[in-house]
């Protein structure tokens, strides 16, 4: 079977950032946003019909909603595949403009939300319209009862357009000028994107060329430095001056919040990854001495192990298509028929060509039931588990689309937990393939360039925002500062275990500069480890746990995060146990590595 490597986008607004129809529905939108206003003015939860009334608010707030993710899914599309589509920036700033009139509309809703007495309030939540959601109602009215007076936090969100969120656009504005140059094998030379370059520089298996790229690499992103670090300052500035406005000290609180799970969750979970450290360490050791070094350099991570006459594998778009989708279905034929489906339906931009933004992502499109799936495809066998990745956030959204809309907003470590339970079957099932030695350590290597990046990597970033969060409560921090912090933060995440550093990577981290969640890191984490627990359970259940996973899945966005581990996994998450677990599922991962690549290493 044949796929394109790019997307259909005209499905959903024909005729790319020129669309008509995409200016009719944002034009549609304000007069929505405008009704929903009106309706949530005259809406009084203590009348005798304030059932009613709530119905229709919560049905118009729905409808707005989606449209405003719909539209914003494709402008993010036209602006990715495109980084210098200025029609597309365009946009992106004329759809700004409602997301502040929208949250303008809703925040008396959850000043209402609190004002409603605790006895009508329950009473309200007991009719089966309303028990579905009533987490989601609860939410919103903590939310309400936080919140500041209804014209203080419209100024805040009016303020956040030129503000924070314009922050977070200047970024994207800097990226787009990256370019890092590169001679071809016949001698071109080339410049290549920040995602092109990021690809060759991490999975090539010549160490020459990642080690000249890695320098180039960094010496592109250490030029705009100050740039970066103005954006970063005044980004996190105005985050942090929204918190104390609202009177919060604890920058943790809103991102916990985000991820409906508490700070003692977070707590163990790095504790017990701390005290593990060393097993990853020794990895990382080990694959560097089959590389010929006394340490890895930071190119050198992801980098395929390669010993013996051994020839790494690689894919083509279509083949890791067939792959993934067999492998989905020995686990769930519902994943495996609805990856084809997005494949054969053109939901994913996987074309290696210039233009395009680095990185990749899966974005819902709630009133079509979609999704769009965004990366930069290039052969090598990590990027399989990248597209299964993917594919798993769409499946999640996919058995979600009959829900209640407000039941279908998961939080981000949930999140990440349906996209690597994806790659772990995927990984897995190359290791359960593998025919030689030389390949097995390979696959392995690989499958532990994951768990690198949740432990020591994702660590690294977590510790960085900490810490310049910390200095940035007191005022501005210096471009050299902030790269002496990351600099620190990755020493100690990595246990000072490689021989180079990426001191500019919070520069070159989109994810340190995204506007609407905070601490875009250890969710991560999160996931991974406890994808790992729903994995050994569904390998111990066998292909009858596939109800039993979509049941799990349709239940993230309606209950805590402990809740939810504690219905459909009985175990609890504010204890180490759980966390060991699955790190200790990786370090039989270890073992065996280190155990096949004994015959290997250097005389």
């Amino acid at each position: 079977m044949t796929y394109s490597l790019t997307w259909d986008l005209e499905s959903i607004f024909p005729g790319g950032s020129q669309s008509p129809e995409l200016q009719t529905r944002l034009t549609q939108l304000t007069e929505e946003i405008a009704e929903l206003t009106n309706l949530i003015q005259q809406l009084d939860l203590t009348s005798p019909d304030a059932l009613a009334q709530l119905t229709v608010v919560l049905t118009k707030m729905t409808n707005v909603s989606n449209g405003l993710s719909q539209c914003s899914t494709f402008v993010e599309a036209l602006t990715s595949q495109n980084v210098n589509d200025r029609q597309a920036k365009l946009l992106g700033g004329q759809l700004a403009l409602l997301y502040p009139q929208f949250q303008g509309a809703t925040v008396p809703l959850a000043l209402k939300y609190a004002a409603c007495p605790d006895e009508q309030w329950q009473q309200l939540l007991a009719d089966p319209r309303l028990a579905a959601i009533a987490f989601r109602l609860n939410e919103e009215r903590r939310d309400g009862q936080d919140s500041l007076p209804e014209a203080q936090e419209n100024i805040i969100n009016q303020l956040a357009l030129d503000g924070q969120s314009a922050w977070s656009e200047h970024y994207d504005t800097i990226v787009s000028s990256i370019e890092i140059p590169f001679t071809k094998e016949d001698g071109t030379r080339v410049n290549l994107s920040a995602g092109q370059a990021f690809n060759k520089m991490m999975g090539d298996p010549d160490p020459a060329i990642r080690a000249d790229l890695f320098a180039k690499w960094e010496t592109a992103w250490s030029k705009p430095t100050e740039l970066f670090a103005d954006t970063l300052n005044h980004l996190d500035g105005f985050r942090l001056t929204d918190y104390k406005l609202h009177g919060i000290t604890d920058f943790m609180k809103q991102p916990l919040q985000d991820n409906r799970m508490s700070k003692t969750t977070l707590a163990t979970m790095w504790q017990t990854i701390s005290a593990n450290k060393q097993p990853f360490v020794d990895y990382l050791n080990r694959k560097a001495a089959l590389m010929g070094k006394e340490k890895l350099d930071w190119q050198d991570q992801d980098a395929p192990v390669i010993v013996g006459d051994f020839k790494e594998r690689t894919f083509t778009f279509d083949e890791a298509a067939a792959f993934i989708i067999q492998h989905f279905g020995e686990f769930s034929p519902k994943m495996a028929s609805f990856a084809k489906s997005a494949f054969e339906k053109r939901w994913i931009e996987a074309e290696d060509r210039p233009g395009k933004r680095p990185g990749g992502y899966c974005a819902g499109l709630p009133e079509t039931k979609e999704s769009r799936i965004f990366m930069t495809y290039g052969n090598a066998i990590g990027e399989v588990a990248t597209l299964a990745h993917e594919l798993g956030h769409a499946f999640h959204s996919s058995v979600m689309w009959d829900l209640p809309s407000m039941n279908q907003d998961y939080a981000m470590n949930v999140a990440e937990t349906a996209s690597t339970f994806a790659e772990l079957i995927v990984a897995d099932a190359n290791l359960q393939g593998a025919t030689t030695p030389e390949e097995k350590i390979n696959l392995l290597d690989i499958k532990m360039q994951n768990a690198i990046a949740m432990f020591m990597n994702i660590h690294a970033r977590f510790l960085f925002e900490q810490d310049f969060y910390t200095a940035r409560q007191k005022g501005l921090v210096a471009s050299a500062e902030i790269t002496e912090k990351m600099l620190t933060a990755q020493k100690e995440a990595y246990r000072d275990c490689l021989g180079s550093w990426h001191p500019h990577f919070w520069a070159a981290k989109l994810h340190f500069f995204i506007d609407d969640v905070p601490f875009y890191n250890f969710p991560y984490t999160f996931g991974y480890l406890f994808s790992l627990g729903i994995y050994a359970k569904a390998q111990a259940t066998g292909t009858g746990f596939e109800d039993q996973y979509i049941a799990l899945l349709r239940d993230t966005a309606a209950m805590t995060t402990e809740e939810l581990a504690q219905k459909h996994l009985d175990v609890d998450l504010t204890q180490p146990d759980f966390w060991q677990a699955g790190i200790d599922v990786l370090k039989k991962d270890i073992d065996e590595f280190m155990t096949l690549t004994e015959a290997f290493l250097p005389a």
